[in-house]
């Protein structure tokens, strides 16, 4: 899929029209500082359009992409890490599962993003848990291959894989595009 047109909607932190008006979702999940935001900027080819910062924690609503007219992508905080107080932590989980569990909100797909370097976290675990339970279609990205040999690689996505149930990986960096073109081909297909 061609990106044609990519535009910020909105940021919500509870019940908001821009959920629920029939345009599908991709929802984006992942630890803070996994890279969520910078690979948005990549499938979209446009790196001003997301805020992306080093510091853990930024994304502070779901944030709502409109792509090519049809299509929301859907920037979540992130969950585990973060520079915040206790009570804004326990707000943006909050927050997180309100999206992924309230029964109005059907996202088409949710993209969980991890650290290829750390593998997967018992927060990433607990993750893939409410997914399936909630029955929301899902894939894995395994983000900031560049810093793994190939050995390390491989390993890293068969481990992921496994302890996702099976579902599809797409190795991800943002030195190297291609993956997040894999990526946006299999989302848009």
């Amino acid at each position: 899929m061609k990106v044609t047109s990519a535009e910020f909607v909105k940021g919500i932190r509870g019940t908001n029209e821009v959920a629920v008006n029939g345009i599908p979702h991709v929802a984006f999940v992942g630890r803070s500082n996994v890279g969520k935001s910078s690979l948005i900027a990549n499938i979209v080819h446009d790196k001003s359009l997301v805020k992306i910062s080093n510091t853990p924690g930024k994304t502070r609503e779901i944030n709502f992409f409109l792509i090519n007219k049809k299509t929301y992508l859907v920037d979540l905080p992130g969950y585990g890490y973060a520079r915040v107080n206790p009570t804004e932590k326990e707000k943006l989980q909050k927050l997180i599962l309100w999206y992924l569990t309230d029964p109005t909100i059907r996202p088409k797909k949710v993209v969980v993003v991890l650290d290829a370097r750390v593998g997967v976290t018992a927060f990433d675990t607990q993750m893939f848990q409410i997914l399936t339970e909630q029955q929301h279609p899902f894939c894995v990205v395994a983000n900031k291959i560049d810093k793994l040999s190939k050995k390390e690689l491989k390993e890293t996505i068969d481990a992921v894989r496994l302890a996702a149930g099976g579902v599809e990986v797409f190795p991800t960096s943002a030195i190297e595009p291609n993956g997040a073109k894999d990526l946006a081909g299999a989302l848009f297909a």
